[in-house]
């Protein structure tokens, strides 16, 4: 007994005559059990699998599919002798045939083979002679089945490729430029397609093609996606134009499309650290770049391009929410896509890209789920490969993961730590510079003012050599909580002086192209330093509160004398997000529920931030104070 998929699902008996499966159900069973490989599948899977709303007799249809098909396939099995082929297993059936007995596993076996064995390759090739169509091209476009022939299709394109690049490498392969060429044409974003088929046409004797071959595939690239080609395609390029024209250039079997040092998400990248107007445009530049690759419907060419923006990030709340939303909706679809047998490095970037994009403080509970869960992958994902650089980004994405409740400040400063030994050792500076920021907010959350302040140097030593002009903006703040915290002690700086440089740093924040971070944090500042003096809310009507306004509002319609007005607003403010400055939301909270007496409200603010009393409000963010949480939470306890 055979059984064939690559093409519409069929089943051979040993003289191949053809075993009459029925109907498009019938195949469809068959078809499931085979794509399962083996493995049981349970009754509701396949319910679940064949009707999107089941019948009321599913289950009993189900069965008649499959004693029919154990008829078909087993037609000389004496009656109540259990079956061999598809066998009930537990709550389920499963597929019993030798793998080479089905088309699509010794397709994957042959596959795998070649891949640890060049010597393979003439089986590869009668392997994907196999192919009679598209995987399961008579099966309904059922989700699963949608998912098998995208997978398949891909090995298919991948086996193709390696058995062009063996043979290249052998010295044959001039015999290919038809079917390179023709592959070329129907997957045009394929970029190791281009450097195969240049190959083919040099080892054919056809410089001037192969050269005509490379720079339609740079024109393509940078026209319609903002790519150089990958460093390879280039190299081969050089090769062609300086060897004879029967030599053989360099090997480029690449697995797929590397981003070139001109790229647009690099410069994105570059762009994005230098902040202002730049870092405006590379968030701009890099959407675009995304979702043009998504329009290709290369799913490893999005998800390069995708992870290729791995740049630092240090604040829990979006610059641009909507842009952020985008990016994680591609990434999340192009994750799918690859599915869970997909290169796990990109899988990992865009697991990590995930988990920085879904910044907290924008996002709903469902959401923050799905983004802690991916930055968890990630992080374990990066470790298996033992790749450092994802490892750091992926740790990125736990950090901003980790404002699950307030009191966390120890926990982020580990991760902190790792982020910059990691750096450290492997000549990673932009991410040295994040563990060091980290730490620097770790740090400042604690109270621990002079280990903050040798961080915050330290950044601003490797922000010099890394041209990144945002951490002196952000260290500038830094020195400004520092200020604010020290006006309370005996012989201290002024309140004054806090707020001179508290407006100093905000005059800078204004125009580095970080609106998350800049809105409604000057008269957050401001309010914490006129509580650390006993002073009422900042009243000034042209203060932009930003989205801190829920929880300053009770504070400014106190400073009014609006008591009952106040009152309303506390109550009607809702939970505080999950970010960088929760902590300072529950100590505003706190304040203005024992000043008005709401003794339930202080009650609960308390018990949120049992676990943060070490810590000072709003010092998590590294850039302003409230003062010591312990401070609110015993007034709010009383």
């Amino acid at each position: 007994m055979r059984i064939d998929v690559l093409g519409a699902v069929r089943a051979l008996r040993d003289d191949g005559t053809p075993v009459d499966l029925g109907g498009p159900r019938h195949r469809e069973v068959l078809a499931r059990l085979v794509a399962a490989e083996g493995r049981m599948v349970t009754t509701g899977t396949l319910v679940g699998d064949l009707w999107p709303e089941p019948p009321a007799r599913a289950v009993g249809a189900l069965r008649t599919f499959v004693a029919a098909l154990r008829r078909a396939l087993e037609p000389e099995r004496p009656p109540r002798t259990p079956p061999r082929v598809i066998v009930t297993e537990g709550p389920g059936y499963a597929l019993r045939l030798p793998r080479e007995n089905v088309d699509v596993l010794r397709f994957e076996d042959t596959l795998a083979r070649t891949r640890r064995s060049p010597a393979a390759v003439s089986d590869l090739g009668v392997a994907l002679a196999a192919w009679r169509g598209p995987a399961y091209a008579d099966v309904p476009d059922s989700p699963w089945a949608q998912r098998e022939r995208t997978r398949l299709e891909e090995l298919r394109l991948a086996a193709l490729e390696l058995r062009a690049g063996i043979l290249l490498d052998a010295g044959e392969g001039a015999d290919l430029v038809a079917e390179l060429g023709a592959h070329v044409a129907e997957h045009p974003w394929r970029e190791p397609a281009w450097g195969l088929l240049a190959r083919a046409l040099h080892r054919a004797g056809r410089q001037a093609d192969a050269l005509a071959t490379l720079r339609r595939a740079r024109r393509m690239l940078v026209d319609q996606l903002g790519l150089d080609p990958a460093a390879d395609l280039q190299r081969l390029e050089a090769d062609i134009l300086t060897g004879p024209a029967t030599g053989t250039p360099a090997a480029w079997t690449g697995p797929g499309v590397r981003l070139g040092p001109r790229t647009t998400v690099d410069l994105a990248r570059t762009l994005a650290l230098a902040g202002g107007d730049a870092l405006v445009h590379s968030r701009r530049d890099r959407l675009t770049a995304i979702q043009a690759a998504e329009r290709t419907g290369d799913r490893h060419l999005t998800a390069r391009i995708i992870g290729a923006y791995d740049v630092p990030a240090i604040w829990s709340r979006a610059d641009d929410p909507e842009q952020s939303r985008a990016v994680v909706a591609v990434a999340e679809r192009t994750l799918t896509a690859l599915g869970p047998d997909g290169p796990a490095d990109l899988r990992a970037r865009l697991l990590a890209t995930i988990a920085v994009e879904s910044r907290s403080a924008d996002l709903a509970a469902d959401e923050l789920s799905r983004a802690r869960q991916a930055a968890r992958q990630a992080e374990a994902l990066a470790r298996e490969l033992a790749d450092p650089a994802l490892l750091a980004f992926a740790l990125n994405g736990v950090f901003l993961q980790s404002f699950t409740r307030p009191g966390l400040a120890a926990d982020r400063d580990e991760i902190g730590a790792e982020i910059l030994d990691l750096a450290t050792a492997n000549d990673l500076p932009n991410f040295a510079v994040l563990g060091r920021l980290v730490r620097l907010q770790s740090a400042s959350a604690r109270g621990d003012l002079d280990t903050a302040a040798a961080h915050a140097t330290a950044a601003e030593e490797l922000a010099a050599t890394t041209e990144a002009p945002l951490v002196a903006v952000l260290t500038a703040w830094f020195r400004a909580r520092v200020t604010a915290a020290r006006s309370t002690e005996p012989g201290g700086p002024t309140a004054a002086a806090a707020a001179a440089q508290y407006r100093a740093a905000e005059e800078a924040l204004r125009t580095a192209g970080m609106p998350g971070l800049h809105r409604g944090l000057f008269p957050l500042a401001l309010l914490g330093l006129r509580l650390l003096h006993d002073r009422a809310a900042p009243t000034d009507q042209h203060l932009d509160w930003g989205p801190y306004l829920p929880w300053a509002r009770p504070h400014v319609l106190l400073a009014h004398g609006r008591a009952e007005e106040a009152r309303a607003a506390l109550v009607a403010a809702p939970e505080p997000p999950h970010d960088h400055l929760q902590e300072a939301m529950w100590c505003l909270t706190a304040h203005a529920a024992t000043h008005l007496g709401e003794r339930g409200v202080a009650a609960r603010a308390a018990t949120v931030l049992r676990d943060a009393r070490a810590e000072d409000a709003g010092a998590a963010s590294g850039l302003l104070t409230l003062g010591p949480v312990a401070r609110y939470s015993a007034n709010a306890e009383v």
